[in-house]
Formats: C-alpha cells, structure tokens, sequence
C-alpha cells in the first residue's frame, strides 16, 4: 500500500529555484541604481563641478603667487600651500552631500516607491541585499572620490610647477592628503544609507545630512572648551582637514587637534557605524 506526500507549493519552488548568489545581488542593485539616471548624474556632475572648483581656485591664485603681498610687521613671509588650495573645502562639502544623498535615495526610494517589498518578498536574506547596497555604493562613490582627489591634486600641482611650487605625489603629505580626500567620499555615501533606513523619507533625510556636515561643526568649533572642541574634531567632514594638513605650510592647529591616527581611526568608526545601524534597521523594522 503506498501512501501519497503532499509538498508545498513553497517548497517546491525552493527546491527547483536556487538561492541568490551575492554577484546576483549585486546585479540586480546595479539595475535599480542605473533605472534611475538621476541618482547617478549627481554624483557625476558634483565631482565634475568639484574639480572644477578646486582647479578654478589654483588658477586665481596664481596671480597671487607672481605678485606675494609685502610682508608684515612680525608675521612670517607668504607661503602658498598647493594642498589647501588645490584640495579645497568647498569642492570636498559638494562631493560629501552628493554622496550622501546618494546612499540615502538608495534606501529611503524603495520604501518610498514600496519597491523594497518586491526586494524582499524575492530576497527574503535582508542582510545580504544591504551588503550588496553597501558594496556598490561605497565602491561607486570611492571611485568617484578618487577621480575628485586625484585629477585635483595632479591638475593644479602641475599648473603650479611652473611657479616652483607644486608639490609630487610622495612629497610631505601628499599622498596621505589625496587618499583621505578620497575616502571621505564612500563614508559620507554610508552615513547617507543610515539615515535614509532610519528616517525613510527624503527631506528628513537630506536635511539631517546637512545638519550633520554643515551645521554641526559650527556648534562644537573654537579653542575655549576642549570637550566641544574635541566632539567637533571627531564629526565627519572635519577628520579630512586634519589629514589633508600640511604642516609645511604657514598655517597652524589648534592645541587639542587630533592626531593622525586618531583621524584614520574616527572615519573608520563612521563607516562601520553606518552599515551597522543599516543592517540592523532594515532586519528589524517592517516594510
């Protein structure tokens, strides 16, 4: 006598449909990114007009530099620093709130648009769709850091050689500058996808980008408190003007400044900390 087993439809399909493979995950975050060109010209356009910026303001200075002011009383001579100029904060602010608003549109439009339930509903493994997110946001916006840094960096030192004062690649702090004006690009990108999965909506989002970069530095700057100034020296955006500065030059720190490591160390925490709050708000939350 034989006896009849009934499978779930569920489970058949289990059987017959392999799991994702992460390449394929990654392929089908590929496909949402470049559905959506607007997304992708931002960031292209922002580090365009960055270079742009830093490439316009060695160009003005150049003037400068052919005609120095005359020195004054007590103060040492005019030093022209091809770092500060040629890696420039405006340029380095306009490819931050890019990247950020990148990795938070990337988030907060699936749930916006419901898209995330037809994610899930394919994928139900929800960590390894935020680590395809994570890998090809950060990987997308640190190649788009490094062209920023590097085509900068190269493009005005060159325009300065022939006033004798440009700066090589392996010269001083050259290289340590370039990389983390590169680096704070993909960090930025993942500190947006944290906000964009825990406020899940557009302004929100983007408002608290700016609040982060912009308007928090100006509430914990200057040398009277140390402990405000050292929440200050710890945010973001500041870490790159610790390790993009030149101590060759005519300008000084504070007394409290962080050290280098110190710097590497807090951009580091900010990343990790960022895909942490993502993976878990996007496990726990509901759709």
């Amino acid at each position: 006598m034989s006896t009849m087993t009934l499978v779930r439809p569920e489970a058949a399909r289990a059987a017959v449909e392999p799991a994702p493979r992460f390449t394929d995950l990654l392929a089908a975050e590929w496909i949402k990114l470049r559905s959506l060109r607007s997304t992708y010209w931002v960031l292209a356009l922002a580090s365009l007009v960055a270079i742009a910026v830093n490439i316009n303001a060695v160009h003005s200075d150049l003037t400068y530099i052919d005609h120095p002011p005359a020195r004054l009383p007590g103060f040492p001579p005019f030093r022209y620093d091809p770092l500060y100029h040629g890696l420039s904060d405006i340029a380095c602010y306009l490819t931050a709130i890019a990247a950020g608003s990148l990795g938070a549109i990337t988030v907060f439009g699936e749930y916006t648009t419901g898209l995330i339930r037809t994610t899930f509903a394919a994928v139900p493994d929800r960590r390894g769709v935020i680590a395809a997110k994570v890998l090809l946001i950060g990987g997308i916006t640190a190649l788009a850091g490094a062209v920023v840094s590097a085509v900068s960096f190269f493009a005005t030192n060159a325009m300065l050689a022939s006033r004798h004062v440009g700066l090589s690649i392996t010269e001083g702090v050259s290289l340590r500058a370039v990389l983390a004006y590169a680096a704070i690009v993909p960090v930025c990108a993942l500190i947006g996808m944290a906000l964009g999965a825990l406020l899940r909506h557009a302004t929100a989002s983007i408002v608290s980008l700016v609040l982060l970069f912009f308007i928090l530095p100006l509430m914990f700057g200057g040398d009277r408190y140390r402990w405000l100034h050292e929440i200050g020296s710890h945010l973001p955006l500041s870490t790159v003007g610790r390790l993009t500065y030149n101590p060759d030059s005519s300008t000084t720190t504070s007394k409290w400044a962080p050290s280098v490591l110190d710097s590497w160390i807090t951009m580091g925490v900010w990343a990790a900390v960022a895909v942490a709050v993502t993976v878990v708000v996007v496990r726990r939350r509901d759709v």
